[in-house]
């Protein structure tokens, strides 16, 4: 407290409650991390619009303005006397502490929170000398304070309404991953629902919902290119009236090679406590076995079954669908246009997810499907297929009542574009070049734009990759033999050699 004695003299004369008082409305509220470290004394708290809330004090002898203000009140327990953590679990910046399924979204909205305290809120405060009675001196100056000046002493507010559009300004501001927003929205949604999370199960794989449902769309992260290091499992569920439930979990794949974090926003720190993927894959077999299971290309039963195999176990007998050759049918315009990745479709039929988070994309690639089903038409149809994409001919539609089941023409189209991989749709650039399986350089394809590119094993891989960028992009040889990044103007099919 060295410098705290240099900057309070000791024998100063102590200002009188009302003095206090009015020096702690008059000064400009500061940043709670511009808080001195060396004061003791009284302090205000302001909210995010600058009102006086709260009056307090450091009455502890080893407890300092910043120490109170920016290190408890701003990052302390939301069910306790830490006012700014408290008033501001709302929203996207809503936790429940004692429920074990938020530990691994905790840490993500918690920053949140304290960077929006930080940036938003504010404090005053009125140094004073250790030997004062500086508890007496907080008890009259509340005593005298307006009721608004001290709502929050007296538990007068409820925590508030999330401000939506500072909120959405301070993501941006932070550069927020897609799997970080992705979790600040599952947390607005169980805030709404009143906290509501399903209860995890003894070996720490959260309970999937309860049926009945129709289908169940399914989608994975990896760490890297090992298809197996399954890193994050999302399960959409889709119950009979069409509403879908979506379940996610993060996964351990007990790896130390992070490859893709800046692509979903999983690192190694996060899994940390996460189930494994044979807990999961257990516990998701209860339910998917003999299900329909959607996928929006191959990679994610790919990667199911090399974990699997990593285990030394079966693939579970999930009945494997595809979203991609359901979307081909049903948006044949999207043909060179685009393709029908999930980005493409996410811009052509106004879909709004966070892309490479599991759980928003098992979700969108079940939407997918029941509007290829329903809403792109108008009305309930089932697709009855005449011929093959590639011939110029195009699904005939039939209108069918909504419990006739019309997924099982779309399920048997998917099945039928799945077992042909001969012909294979890739993205073509202004030279008239394409991607193909001849571009290995050293056995891997480079995918992505300058500065981000990712390298894939697998030509499936890179090319499901590619078709999910908004632009293709892709590095290949020049006439000179020098490897470059192309885009992608349009797509055209090619037989996988």
């Amino acid at each position: 407290m060295a410098a705290y004695r240099k900057e309070v003299k000791q024998d100063m004369i102590i200002p009188t409650p009302s003095e206090i008082l009015e020096r702690l409305q008059q000064a400009k509220p500061q940043p709670t991390s511009a808080a001195p470290r060396d004061v003791r004394g009284i302090y205000g708290l302001f909210d995010h619009t600058g009102t006086f809330r709260y009056i307090g004090s450091t009455s502890s002898m080893d407890e300092a303005f910043y120490k109170r203000i920016h290190r408890r009140h701003r990052t302390g327990s939301e069910t306790h006397s830490h006012y700014f953590a408290h008033m501001y679990n709302t929203g996207r910046m809503w936790v429940d502490r004692t429920n074990p399924d938020m530990v691994q979204e905790m840490k993500i909205v918690r920053r949140l929170r304290q960077a929006f305290i930080e940036r938003h809120c504010g404090c005053t405060w009125v140094a004073l000398p250790d030997h004062s009675d500086i508890a007496g001196l907080e008890a009259q100056v509340i005593a005298l304070a307006p009721p608004d000046m001290v709502a929050w002493n007296r538990r007068g507010m409820a925590a508030y309404d999330e401000p939506v559009d500072l909120v959405d300004a301070l993501i941006e501001h932070m550069g927020l991953s897609a799997f970080e927003r992705a979790a600040l929205g599952r947390q607005r949604e169980r805030f709404i629902s009143k906290g509501y999370v399903a209860k995890p199960t003894t070996d720490g794989v959260p309970a999937l919902p309860e049926g009945p449902f129709r289908f169940f769309a399914l989608d994975v992260e990896t760490a890297n290119n090992d298809r197996g290091s399954i890193c994050q499992v999302g399960v959409a569920c889709v119950r009979l009236d069409d509403s879908i439930e979506t379940w996610v979990t993060l996964v351990d794949p007990r790896t130390h090679y992070w490859m893709f974090s800046g692509l979903h926003g999983i690192t190694n720190s996060m899994v940390q406590g996460a189930p494994t993927i044979e807990a999961v894959i257990d516990a998701l077999d209860g339910v998917l076995s003999g299900q329909t299971v959607y996928q929006h290309s191959g990679f994610d039963r790919s990667a199911m079954r090399a974990a699997c195999e990593r285990l030394g176990r079966a693939e579970p007998a999930w009945n494997w669908r595809d979203s991609v050759g359901v979307a081909r049918r049903a948006w044949p315009e999207l043909k060179g246009n685009g393709g029908h990745g999930l980005a493409s479709l996410k811009a052509h039929l106004g879909l709004r997810f966070e892309h490479h988070d599991a759980g928003e994309d098992a979700r969108a690639a079940a939407e997918i499907v029941l509007l290829a089903e329903r809403d792109v038409r108008g009305t309930a149809e089932e697709i009855d297929v005449l011929d093959d994409g590639d011939s110029g001919h195009h699904a005939k539609l039939h209108p069918v009542p909504r419990n006739n089941t019309p997924l099982s023409a779309l399920s048997g189209l998917a099945a039928e574009e799945t077992s042909k991989p001969k012909v294979l749709l890739v993205p073509i650039a202004a030279d008239n070049s394409h991607f193909g399986t001849q571009l290995a350089r050293n056995g891997r394809y480079t995918v992505g734009a300058k500065g981000s590119e990712v390298q894939y094993d697998d030509f499936d891989a890179a090319l499901v990759a590619l078709r999910e960028m908004d632009i293709p992009r892709w590095r290949r040889p020049n006439k000179a033999g020098n490897w470059g990044i192309v885009s992608g103007r349009s797509w055209i099919h090619i037989e996988k050699k």
